[in-house]
Order: structure tokens, then C-alpha cells, then sequence
């Protein structure tokens, strides 16, 4: 049985995420958020915040943005020419893209600019440069199983015994 959060160990908790007084996500106990702790499935700041603590703890945690979601980066920002993508008709500013980079990797952009023959696409984070504010609660803790240790995170239906 576990009794502290660690690394290797699934916590399912209820939280909310607020960023400049506004409530951006959350996770109530009806339905909480499962993460494999010490697999980066959350923010650092906040899996720091979380370590040692135990079913029933309750945590408020303020981040920085080093400890969050990172610094807003200029050279996230870049311009694309618009021939390199086969977009849906319709697209505007704040949408979302993926974008395949040489090796086959993929990241999502948000448009922040659509002219005649460019895009300007941002890689950051919507929440780079932020300060976010958790509110925590842990609601059970498990030990991950061997699966869960190989993937780094939680099965998606979890069904197992806290």
C-alpha cells in the first residue's frame, strides 16, 4: 500500500487552475485527473509541490513560469509560407495546427497571424509566461504497475483499487 506520493506512484486528484484571477481548467473529484508521478505528466512545479504529500492533503501551490509552463520564447513565434500546409477553409487566428517536423515529429502551433501567402504559428504554450496558481486535492494513490512505468503514465481507463 502507498501512502505517499513518489516517484512511481499514480495519484488521482482533483484540482483547479487559475491564471490571473480567471479559473482555466479543473478537475473535480467526479472526476479527477490521474498522473504517474515523476514521469513529467504535470508541471514541475506543481509535481514538487506534491511530493511526500497524502490522501486527504490539500495544496495550494503559485507558479512561476519556469516551474510551470515555461517562459514565452520569441523564437517560438515563426512565420511558415502557407503553401507548406493543407489547411481547412476557415481558418483564423487562435486556431490550432500540427505541424510534422523532418524527423517525423509533431508539434501543435496556434496561428496567431493569417496572411495572403504566410502563417505565423506560435509553439509556445497558450500558458508560456504565465503565473498559475493550483489548488490541489489528493484524492488516492496507488503504485503504478509495470505497464504504467514503461509508458510513463497511467492507463487511460483506470480502473484500479486506491
Amino acid at each position: 500500500m502507498v501512502d505517499k506520493i513518489a516517484d512511481g506512484v499514480v495519484v488521482k486528484m482533483a484540482y483547479r487552475m487559475v491564471v490571473d484571477g480567471i479559473e482555466i481548467e479543473s478537475a473535480p473529484a467526479e472526476s479527477p485527473l490521474h498522473y504517474l508521478h515523476g514521469s513529467e505528466n504535470i508541471v514541475p512545479g506543481l509535481e514538487a509541490a506534491l511530493l511526500g504529500k497524502s490522501v486527504g492533503d490539500k495544496v495550494s501551490v503559485t507558479l512561476e513560469p519556469s516551474d510551470a509552463y515555461g517562459e514565452f520564447e520569441e523564437d517560438a513565434v515563426q512565420e511558415a509560407d502557407l503553401n507548406d500546409f493543407e489547411l481547412p477553409d476557415g481558418i483564423e487566428v487562435g486556431d490550432e495546427v500540427e505541424v510534422e517536423d523532418a524527423e517525423g515529429d509533431i508539434f501543435v502551433a496556434t496561428i496567431t497571424e493569417v496572411n495572403d501567402d504566410t502563417l505565423v504559428l506560435d509553439f509556445n504554450s497558450p500558458m508560456a509566461g504565465k503565473t498559475v496558481m493550483f489548488e490541489v486535492e489528493v484524492l488516492g494513490l496507488r503504485a503504478a504497475t509495470e505497464d504504467e512505468l514503461e509508458f510513463g503514465e497511467p492507463d487511460e481507463v483506470d480502473d484500479h483499487n486506491y
